[in-house]
């Protein structure tokens, strides 16, 4: 494994790369011509194209991209797109170009990647490589966060028909109408020999600094050997609803050493009965779990000065 510096002097001398962009959502398909024509005129020599129309063909469209050997694997899409291509790359001698293309780009996010097209361009051309850490559910690294209660069954429930329909807008909308009938849970996390207890509708489990396109706290990130749990609210169904609009509001200001936070580098999580899992998004079995790290697995493309610990 070369690196990182010997890494970052190939992506700029050579431009090897190859271009994977989720051309199933609508922004993706639209903006894929000029993505393009952007990373064509920035001056990269493209091994490979895949403009992902089927989001079942992401995973091999992944494989075939590695294995045309790039330095750099640029990927245009949302946290989904951007977090299966993490997975694929971990512990790989090849960097994450990021696009950000979605709505919330939270990994882009913690990463302090622009969001502009014309600027994230131009990281991967005068940035640096760095390495962060990722998540590991069971054995399945993650971004992002891994979300256990409502958000599980929010992702699992949400009518494919309303997704098309009116986009994000389908997970609030689905949100209301299983709060009136969810049934909250009694969680115990165990970390660092301590055992802690919460009854609540709802606990994520974040490796990076942003949920829903907002701050967690001010002091998360992705390269700091932390994991954040916490949950949102508890039994009652409008504090969970007024705690999500605090978090969404307030997160800047907050510490991971606060109330009720906890940050440490492993969890175990069990519930008082199976409860579905979601790992940036995507359902991902039941409780009980074990949640880790895999401290600098991922090789990115970020400024030139970005933090690298």
């Amino acid at each position: 494994m070369r690196t990182k510096p010997e890494l970052t002097a190939a992506i700029r001398e050579g431009r090897r790369a190859v271009l994977l962009v989720n051309a199933h959502s609508r922004r993706g398909r639209r903006l894929y011509p000029e993505v393009l024509r952007r990373i064509e005129a920035a001056g990269f020599d493209l091994l490979g194209r895949f403009p992902v129309e089927d989001p079942r063909e992401l995973r091999g469209s992944l494989e075939s991209a590695t294995e045309l050997g790039p330095d750099v694997l640029i990927v245009g899409g949302g946290d989904g797109t951007i977090g299966a291509a993490a997975r694929h790359l971990a512990h790989r001698d090849v960097a994450l170009g990021l696009l950000p293309l979605g709505t919330t780009n939270n990994f882009a996010r913690t990463l302090g990647i622009p969001l502009d097209l014309d600027a994230s361009v131009a990281i991967l051309t005068g940035g640096k490589v760095i390495d962060v850490d990722l998540g590991l559910a069971g054995e399945m690294p993650f971004a992002n966060h891994v979300g256990v209660g409502m958000s599980a069954e929010i992702f699992a429930t949400a009518p494919p028909r309303l997704k098309k329909v009116v986009g994000r807008f389908a997970y609030p909308a689905t949100a209301l109408a299983l709060l009136t009938r969810h049934r909250p849970m009694r969680v115990t996390v165990r970390a660092d020999g301590r055992s802690h207890e919460y009854v609540t509708h709802q606990l994520y489990v974040a490796n990076g600094g942003f949920h829903a396109g907002r701050p967690i706290t001010a002091d998360s990130d992705a390269d700091d050997r932390l994991l954040v749990a916490y949950p949102v609210g508890d039994a009652n169904r409008v504090r969970l609803l007024r705690e999500t609009a605090r978090n969404a509001a307030t997160g800047h200001l907050r510490s991971h050493g606060e109330e009720p936070f906890l940050a440490t580098d492993e969890i175990w999580l069990e519930t008082d009965r199976p409860v579905p899992v979601e790992v940036d998004g995507e359902p991902r079995g039941y409780t009980p779990l074990r949640i880790g790290l895999a401290p600098n697995a991922l090789r990115v493309m970020a400024a030139l000065d970005a933090i690298d610990r």
